[in-house]
């Protein structure tokens, strides 16, 4: 039977909620520091352990990524129906300490195993936090609370990159490993204690159906939405090109332009993490008021910036320069980032309250094998097929035609405009009800 909650008369204040946004925000970074760090080390690992690059991309992406999206949907319906705050710190727990292991490791199938174990622990991140961020921030302020989540991406890679490339170069990726995962330990503990479980719906600007669906029905509820449908498949081809970058760049700026692992760190960390942390912030900023003209904007504005970031990544790629390499990649990352708040906030507005955690799992599950799985992979593939006739450069090429997937993604995010504003649940500055 169907459960309508009315607006509670007490919401979370607005400072708390920014306490929340930020806790879960660290959360979000060392999850991307525990990624990149296998990215930065990719390079003395493949030396000490004798592997290809098909098996280098199989530990940046698969390994990962299978698991992490396999887990993703239960974890997220365990968010959906008990405590989301207590399921991202056993979650946080689980990562950190699986990380920590990566550093004991000795052999490829043990790092795999790592890596299948930290894709477990990090599915209990994203999906539960969406949730809880929802229900601390009302429609027509979302776009922009979760692009600065968002930010935990950029962060957590220029901290990953940066102080992964000095304790490669001072301390040997085996310790590098260790000292990442504890670091998430304290962070467990604070989420745990400090950040209160919010009532479901609590930010919706009227009552709300808080009743937990059935997995099947959230399945055919979210891709019997045509605007679901097309935002994940225009997301995919984003988190392709996306991953691409973030796992094989460093690997590329030390084999091509003979990067030391803590100059690398130091140039790429710091780019990424201010130019994609820039880009999400002025996303979820612009979306948000342009949204309030028109709903449409939400996926319009991902449709033009896919467009007008691919021409950057081709100096970023082909340049001999380094400063211009960095430069055009700076730009690229930017405008290509902008798109990451609007993303999230229509996937939390297409549904019911009590099916956010799992319409963000179910998105991820797909962007993750297209990305994480797919685009980490498919680049070492292509680099060992090139490698006989360019030699280092062939991860140049490989990288450049994941660049170009990257342009499929407006045709989606346009398409997506035609159908979104009828299918809206949660509208930005909507009176209605949310749970309609």
């Amino acid at each position: 039977m169907s459960q309508a909650a009315p607006r509670q008369a007490s919401a979370p204040s607005s400072t708390y909620a920014w306490y929340v946004l930020l806790v879960l925000l660290a959360a979000y970074v060392l999850n991307f520091v525990d990624r990149q760090l296998l990215a930065v080390a990719a390079s003395a690992i493949k030396h000490e352990l004798g592997i290809s690059d098909t098996q280098l991309g199989f530990l940046l992406g698969p390994a990962f990524g299978l698991f992490y999206t396999f887990a993703g949907v239960p974890i997220a319906r365990l968010a959906d129906r008990t405590s989301r705050r207590n399921v991202m710190a056993v979650g946080l727990t689980l990562w950190s300490l699986m990380t920590a292991a990566t550093g004991l490791a000795q052999h490829f199938a043990q790092i795999a195993a790592c890596r299948f174990a930290v894709g477990v622990g990090e599915a209990a991140g994203t999906p539960p936090a969406h949730s809880l961020i929802s229900d601390y921030f009302p429609p027509e302020r979302r776009a922009t609370a979760l692009s600065i989540y968002a930010n935990g991406i950029y962060l957590g890679v220029g901290f990953g990159f940066i102080g992964g490339g000095l304790l490669l170069d001072q301390v040997g990726w085996h310790a590098a490993f260790l000292l990442a995962g504890l670091l998430g330990l304290p962070l467990a503990l604070l989420l745990r204690t400090t950040v209160r479980e919010p009532r479901r719906g609590a930010a919706e600007p009227g009552p709300v159906d808080t009743e937990l669906p059935r997995l099947g029905l959230v399945l055919r509820i979210l891709f019997a939405r045509r605007s679901f449908v097309l935002l994940t498949l225009g997301a995919c081809f984003q988190s392709i090109a996306g991953y691409a970058v973030l796992s094989w760049a460093p690997i590329f700026l030390m084999r091509v332009h003979a990067m030391s692992a803590t100059e690398m760190g130091l140039t790429f960390g710091t780019v990424a993490a201010l130019t994609g942390a820039a880009g999400a912030t002025l996303g979820g900023r612009l979306a948000d008021r342009l949204g309030r003209r028109d709903e449409r904007w939400y996926v319009w504005l991902p449709a033009l910036i896919s467009l007008l970031a691919a021409p950057f990544a081709i100096p970023f790629y082909l340049a001999e320069n380094r400063t211009l390499a960095l430069a055009s990649f700076g730009t690229y990352y930017l405008i290509n980032n902008i798109y990451v708040g609007p993303l999230w906030s229509v996937a939390q507005n297409l549904v019911k309250v009590r099916m956010r955690a799992t319409a963000s799992a179910v998105m991820l599950a797909i962007l993750n094998v297209a990305g994480l799985v797919v685009g980490p992979q498919l680049v070492g593939v292509l680099n060992d097929a090139l490698a006989p006739r360019y030699g280092d450069d062939a991860v140049r090429y490989s990288l450049l035609a994941m660049a170009a997937l990257g342009v499929g993604a407006a045709i989606f995010f346009w398409r997506c405009a035609f159908s979104l504003r009828q299918e809206l649940v949660s509208r930005p500055g909507d009176t209605r009800s949310a749970g309609a």
